[in-house]
């Protein structure tokens, strides 16, 4: 069938997804799942309701966006640098052992050095969706797990930046060291413009016209796309210049009346996300890829959780805590997808290797989120008693 309009886009979307939440609810399953399994039923490799799917990715990016900004307003500064700087052996050891798992699995199964290297690659990371999604406002406010999540996935984000800024001036063969150097320096040039605007200007405009609740959400929108943009120009991510235009006002007062009225706009994108994910896989390809997919989804799930467990522990964190981290931080990340579709895109490696990793994705999303919602506490859980806003 031809391609519909983006208002009837949006009216399959949303109303397919309270159907299938409606079913989620019902049957006990996490509302994510729901939101996958709907793209992959009316998307363009299903019933092909919806046949363009571009459009809506790029939209939904904006739901990752605005959950990193919102992350940013529920932040301490002091508190973060200092889980950083503990956390920062951590994730170096830990992505890199996950490269080396997913390596070699792919190696094993055939692939290419050059698609294996890309499929290890996509394995170093969590995904901040997926694990701040399940994170109970109340973690954030009072215990130390936000943080150290909150840490671990920053700086899995940066070690992501250099992974795609490597793909992408691989595309005209052209690898320069200085592209990164630029970018590391982009960051703290980033913070420190932040820092002066929100003190000279930003927050001086919000006391002056507090009383205009409609200003107050322009202006906090306006922030935080603008980092965004700001951050991307320089090299850096957007979600990391969202994070970092959070973070600058986390100290207001005002901190707070943005994060409750933003979350609404947030979950309406990240609807958007999930559907998007379901989407663009190709039903066709589910036989070649199922075998290591499972498998290397299987190794994720399996060692992921250990090895911050293990990690976390010689930081002398709780045993409970380390796993709770670990189980959280269970599964690959939206950056892992950004590789799939940027490599795939400069050819550097196949689209059974893509996906591969869309599909590994897609599995640890499902299970790790199975995992969190029926074990620890989130704010989607069945269980009363596991319920956290």
């Amino acid at each position: 069938m031809e391609d519909v309009s983006l208002t009837f886009s949006f009216f399959l979307i949303f109303t397919g997804a309270a159907v299938f939440a409606s079913l989620a609810l019902y049957t006990r399953q996490p509302l994510i799942i729901a939101y996958i399994v709907l793209g992959m039923i009316i998307g363009p490799y299903g019933l092909e309701f919806i046949q363009d799917t571009s459009l809506l990715s790029e939209i939904s990016q904006i739901g990752i966006i605005f959950l990193l900004f919102l992350l940013g307003l529920d932040m301490q500064p002091q508190a973060l640098l200092s889980v950083v700087k503990k956390a920062t052996l951590v994730a170096i050891i830990s992505s890199s052992l996950f490269a080396i798992v997913g390596f070699t699995v792919a190696t094993l199964f055939g692939y290419s050095i050059n698609e294996s290297l890309i499929i290890g690659s996509a394995m170093m990371f969590s995904s901040t969706i997926i694990g701040i999604k399940l994170l109970p406002t109340t973690v954030l406010h009072h215990k130390h797990t936000g943080e150290l999540m909150i840490g671990l996935l920053l700086l899995q984000d940066v070690i992501a930046i250099f992974v795609l800024l490597i793909l992408m001036d691989s595309k005209t063969g052209d690898f320069q060291l200085n592209n990164l150097l630029l970018t590391l320096a982009a960051l703290p040039l980033v913070i420190g413009a932040s820092v002066l605007f929100v003190r000279l200007v930003l927050l001086k405009l919000i006391s002056r016209f507090d009383h205009f609740h409609e200003y107050i959400f322009l202006t906090a929108i306006g922030w935080c796309l603008g980092m965004a943009e700001l951050a991307n120009t320089l090299g850096l991510s957007e979600e990391i210049g969202a994070f970092i235009a959070g973070i600058s006002i986390a100290t207001s007062p005002i901190a707070q009346y943005i994060a409750v009225n933003l979350r609404p706009l947030r979950d309406f994108f990240l609807i958007l996300f999930f559907f998007s994910l379901g989407a663009q896989f190709d039903l066709a390809l589910i036989q070649q890829i199922a075998a290591p997919a499972l498998i290397l989804a299987i190794m994720m799930l399996v060692i992921k959780p250990v090895v911050f467990r293990l990690l976390l522990s010689r930081l002398s964190e709780t045993r409970h805590l380390a796993w709770d981290v670990g189980f959280r931080l269970g599964q690959i990340s939206e950056f892992s997808l950004l590789i799939a579709y940027i490599a795939v895109d400069t050819e550097l490696i196949g689209k059974h290797a893509s996906h591969l990793i869309q599909a590994t994705a897609i599995i640890t999303f499902i299970v790790s989120s199975y995992i969190v919602i029926f074990n620890y506490p989130n704010p989607v859980a069945v269980s009363d008693k596991l319920r956290r806003d």
